[in-house]
């Protein structure tokens, strides 16, 4: 089985690709399989989400892209900013990975959080897309230093429970 741990910070023509729902871009360890079947092992730093389009070298020097598999998502589209920032603010309530796009909202479907949304009078539509959530606020992703990849997160305020 062919191994990658190491992910590329330069561009580079890709050998081949390797397309991964979000479940698995956010693990740091897995196997999985190349578009092609060959099968691999990923073994990388924990605290990292791979991307639509990131790059890893495999340890017989290929370069590998990442792609981000369609999978069942609740898409939900608002002309009013207001109603996007309202379904925004009940979702991140609830700490829902959330892909945030111009006009609209996307999270991994459920059907509970759907019909929450449409009592509050947004249309919900499930379909098969690329999910890419945002890194979030806590999540190390989100504060890489752009020189080393070192990142840090920020825990609770005390007073802050669920």
């Amino acid at each position: 089985m062919l191994t990658i741990s190491q992910r590329l910070h330069e561009s580079r023509a890709a050998d081949a690709q390797l397309v991964l729902p979000f479940e698995l871009r956010s693990r740091s360890r897995f196997r999985a399989q190349l578009v092609g079947g060959e099968e691999v092992g990923v073994i990388l730093a924990r605290g990292q989400i791979l991307r639509g389009g990131d790059l890893l070298l495999a340890a017989d020097g290929r370069v590998i892209e990442v792609g981000a598999a369609a999978e069942t998502v609740s898409t939900v589209h608002s002309a009013e900013p207001r109603a996007l920032a309202r379904a925004a603010y009940h979702l991140g309530n609830r700490h829902v990975a959330l892909q945030i796009g111009a006009g609209w909202l996307r999270y991994s479907h459920d059907h509970v959080l759907d019909e929450m949304l449409q009592g509050l009078g947004l249309k919900v539509t499930v379909e098969q897309a690329p999910f890419e959530p945002e890194a979030g606020a806590y999540h190390a992703d989100a504060h890489a230093d752009a020189e080393g990849g070192h990142s840090h997160s920020h825990g609770h305020h005390p007073t802050h429970s669920h």
